[in-house]
């Protein structure tokens, strides 16, 4: 029954995190922008990359995580083109726009490294998990202070919102199932900010739905 259990979150997860990416991929490139903060992107892609590579070529297994990470991997890919097809145009003052390729690939490469640093010092297991755990947190914070940087929904949507949630918040609970403290207290940390954000989007969408209305009455 615990297995089970463990088995179907485990599921939930991976669908959760893959219309995170789908719809990332459709609403950038129907708005015209990017969908996902440059360090979460960053911190994504390297991670399910080098955990893809390790499981299918290190470990030589072909699990459904190791199917996942590779799928999400291949996602990802699309996710970067829409930041460099429509990422310019966000691009603060002329330092900002010159540094437009440089800064990107800086923030790849650095976040590759640490993917590495914890492979290194804990592991590629337990790596796998903390480094997750960590990269949520940076990544739902990322999230808000993109809300706020663009002061509107433009490249965000609930789908993305809920989706991102439920995807860390059901192997946290399998995590804390298995008596795993980090995955809890860490867990619960990125699901407060999950839940900030989710709020926080959805007034800034009644907002914009309320000014349109308002708008198309007068």
């Amino acid at each position: 029954m615990r297995s089970l259990i463990i088995n179907l979150l485990i599921v939930a997860s991976g669908v959760c995190w893959s219309l995170v990416y789908v719809d990332s991929i459709r609403t950038g490139f129907k708005q015209k922008t990017y969908c996902m903060p440059l360090f979460a992107l960053g911190l994504n892609i390297a991670w399910e990359g080098i955990y893809a590579y390790t499981d299918l070529f290190v470990r030589a297994t072909v699990s459904a995580q190791a199917i996942a990470n590779t799928v999400w991997f291949l996602l990802d890919i699309f996710i970067v083109i829409t930041y460099f097809k429509y990422g310019r145009e966000e691009a603060q003052g002329e330092l900002g726009k010159k540094s437009f390729i440089p800064w990107p690939v800086l923030v790849l490469a650095c976040c590759i490294v640490l993917q590495l640093l914890f492979i290194a010092e804990f592991g590629d297991v337990a790596g796998e998990k903390y480094s997750a755990y960590l990269q949520n947190i940076a990544m739902s914070v990322a999230y808000l202070y993109m809300l706020n940087r663009r002061k509107s929904s433009r490249g965000q949507t609930m789908t993305i919102a809920v989706s991102k949630c439920i995807g860390t918040l059901t192997p946290t609970i399998y995590g804390t199932i298995e008596g795993n403290r980090f995955i809890l207290v860490t867990g619960v940390i990125c699901f407060v900010f999950d839940v900030i954000y989710i709020f926080c989007l959805h007034g800034v969408k009644k907002k914009e739905q309320s000014t349109a209305e308002s708008n198309a009455c007068a």
